[in-house]
C-alpha cells in the first residue's frame, strides 16, 4: 500500500541510484523501486518523433521495440493518456483496474507514457504513480542527449544529416510556466532541411523565432542552423531584435557571400508580464494572434528583405499589446503552401480554423499540433514538398502565481478568473 514515506522511499532511491544509470538499465531500476508503494509491471514507452506510435524501452537482455508491443497513439487507451494528458486506466473483468497508463511529461512536454499495474487504485496509489511517472521523465531527460539507444528508438525510418543537425540544435518542442506556453512542431521529421525554430526565456521575456532558409538539402540545413546559432549568440549579448537581425545577416554574407544563401525570419520578443510582444519581419509570413478561441488578425509590420541578401531595406519592430490568453501562431510556407497535385493549398484559413477548432475541443496546445501537422501531411498525401514548421505561444495573466498543474496550462484549463489581468 502506497504511503508518503513508501514515496519519498521510492523517489529517493531512484534518484541515488540514478547518476550511474544508462538509458538501458533504467527499466530495471524503476520496476525495483516502484514496487516498495505497490506498483509493479512498470514498462516505459515512449512516443517516436513524429507522434504516431508508443515503443517500448527495453532493458538489457530484451529486444528494442519490438513491433509486437509498439502502441498506436491514435486509437489505444495508451494513446488517449498521452493526447489527452491523463491518466487512464484498463479495467479487468470484475471491473476493478488492473493498468493503468500514465502520462511521461519533461514538465510540460510529452516524452510518452509509463504502464503501471497496481492492486489499490484510490487516489493516494493515483497520486505515486503520478511522481514515479515525473521521475522517470526528469531521469529520462538526464540520459538521453548522450544516447544513442534513445535516438534509435524514436526514430521510425532514417534520418539525413540535416535533420540530424536540426534536431539537435531545436529546443523541446514544448513548455511552460504560470506565464506562458509555447509548443512546436517540424515535418518532414527525418528529411528536414531549412526550416528552424526556437524559443528561450530571460528574466521576464520570452524570446521566439521561426526560420526559413532557401532550400530543401543539406546546405538548407547548414543556413538555417547558422542563422539560428548566430541569433542566439547576438541575443545573449543583449541585442535588441533589430540589430540581432542585421548581425544574423552580416553573418550569413561572411559565410556563404552575397545573395547565395538566404533565410527569412520572424524574430520576435514577448513581455510575459505586460503582454507586450515586438518583434522584426525578415521577409516572412506574418504572425497570427487568435483571441477568445474565435478572432483572428494578422500582425502586420513592413518587412524586410530575408537576411543574406543584403538589399539595405530598413528593418522595423513593430508591437502588439496582447491579451490574457491570447495566442501567437508563427509559421514557415511549407504549412500553408501544402498540397496534392489538383488540389488548392491547405491555405492560411485551413490552418487557423483546424487551429481554432482544436482549442475548442479542450486539446492540448501540444496534442492540436500533432493532429495539425497530420493533417497538413495527409492533405499532401503523405510526402511535403517543403518543411512544415508552426509555433504556437499563449499568454497567461500575469498575475497568476499559485501552484497550477502542468495539464491545466496544456489544456488551457485556466479560469476565467485566473486568468485576468
Amino acid at each position: 500500500m502506497s504511503s508518503s514515506h513508501g514515496v519519498e522511499s521510492m523517489l529517493v532511491g531512484l534518484l541515488e541510484a540514478s547518476h550511474l544509470t544508462t538509458l538501458e538499465e533504467l527499466p530495471a531500476l524503476v520496476d525495483e523501486y516502484a514496487a516498495r508503494v505497490g506498483l509493479h509491471g512498470v514498462s516505459i514507452y515512449l512516443a517516436d518523433l513524429q507522434q504516431n506510435v508508443l515503443r517500448p524501452l527495453a532493458g538489457h537482455g530484451e529486444r528494442p521495440g519490438e513491433e509486437s508491443a509498439v502502441l498506436r497513439i491514435d486509437g489505444t487507451l495508451a494513446g488517449r493518456a498521452y493526447q489527452e494528458v491523463r491518466t487512464l486506466a484498463r479495467s479487468g473483468a470484475d471491473g476493478q483496474a488492473e493498468q493503468w497508463w500514465v502520462p511521461l511529461l519533461n514538465g510540460t512536454g510529452r516524452l510518452g507514457v509509463l504502464r503501471v499495474r497496481s492492486a489499490e487504485n484510490g487516489q493516494v496509489a493515483r497520486g505515486s504513480m503520478w511522481h514515479l511517472a515525473s521521475m522517470v521523465a526528469l531521469l529520462l531527460v538526464s540520459v538521453r542527449d548522450y544516447s544513442d539507444s534513445y535516438a534509435r528508438l524514436v526514430r521510425t525510418q532514417p534520418m539525413n544529416v540535416a535533420a540530424e543537425m536540426q534536431w539537435n540544435l531545436t529546443p523541446p518542442l514544448t513548455f511552460a510556466n504560470h506565464r506562458v506556453t509555447v509548443s512546436a512542431a517540424v515535418e518532414p521529421a527525418y528529411e528536414v532541411g531549412g526550416d528552424a525554430f526556437d524559443y528561450a526565456i530571460a528574466g521576464d521575456v520570452l524570446h521566439l523565432a521561426v526560420f526559413d532558409a532557401m532550400g530543401h538539402d543539406t546546405s538548407a540545413g547548414l543556413t538555417a542552423n547558422l542563422a539560428m546559432a548566430a541569433c542566439r549568440n547576438h541575443r545573449r549579448q543583449g541585442m535588441s531584435l533589430v540589430d540581432n537581425s542585421e548581425a544574423i545577416e552580416r553573418v550569413l554574407i561572411t559565410e556563404f557571400g552575397r545573395s547565395t544563401r538566404f533565410v527569412t525570419a520572424i524574430m520576435a520578443d514577448l513581455d510575459m508580464t505586460t503582454g507586450r510582444l515586438r518583434w522584426v519581419n525578415r521577409g516572412h509570413h506574418p504572425p497570427v494572434v487568435i483571441r477568445h478561441g474565435r478572432w483572428v488578425a494578422l500582425l502586420q509590420c513592413p518587412p524586410a528583405h530575408p537576411m543574406g541578401l543584403n538589399l539595405s531595406l530598413p528593418v522595423h519592430m513593430c508591437q502588439e499589446q496582447l491579451e490574457p490568453g491570447d495566442r501567437v501562431l508563427l509559421y514557415t510556407d511549407g504549412i500553408t503552401e501544402a498540397r496534392r497535385p489538383g488540389a488548392q493549398e491547405f491555405g492560411l484559413e485551413r490552418f487557423v480554423d483546424f487551429v481554432i477548432r482544436r482549442h475548442a475541443d479542450g486539446l492540448p496546445v501540444p496534442e492540436t499540433l500533432r493532429r495539425l501537422i497530420h493533417a497538413v501531411m495527409e492533405y499532401h498525401n503523405g510526402q511535403l514538398q517543403d518543411d512544415a514548421t508552426v509555433l504556437i505561444a499563449e499568454w497567461h495573466s500575469p498575475v497568476i502565481r499559485h501552484r497550477l498543474d502542468p495539464r491545466s496550462l496544456l489544456t488551457g484549463e485556466i479560469t476565467a478568473a485566473e486568468n485576468r489581468p
